[in-house]
């Protein structure tokens, strides 16, 4: 799914979202894989301390830690790669 409209998808309260999508989202919004330590995925970002880890539980992401990253969207302003400010 484009990672735009999968974020228009969750920002409408749908949390039921496919762990493959998430990852997409994450790493348009310049997050990298660091690492993978059993189901916890690491992400970081070049310009931030904070990290994103996320879990796959049948073949979804867990909501919280979806909640986690939406938070640190807003937190930081965080932009998808490619957008104007």
């Amino acid at each position: 799914m484009n990672p735009k409209k999968l974020l228009q998808k969750i920002l409408n309260n749908n949390r039921n979202i496919r762990f493959a999508d998430t990852i997409k989202l994450v790493t348009a919004y310049g997050f990298e894989l660091k690492r993978i330590n059993g189901s916890h995925h690491i992400f970081v970002h070049p310009d931030l301390k904070e990290i994103i880890n996320l879990q796959e539980v049948d073949g979804k992401v867990k909501p919280y830690q979806l909640n986690q990253f939406l938070s640190l969207i807003e937190k930081y302003n965080l932009q998808m790669g490619g957008e104007e400010d």
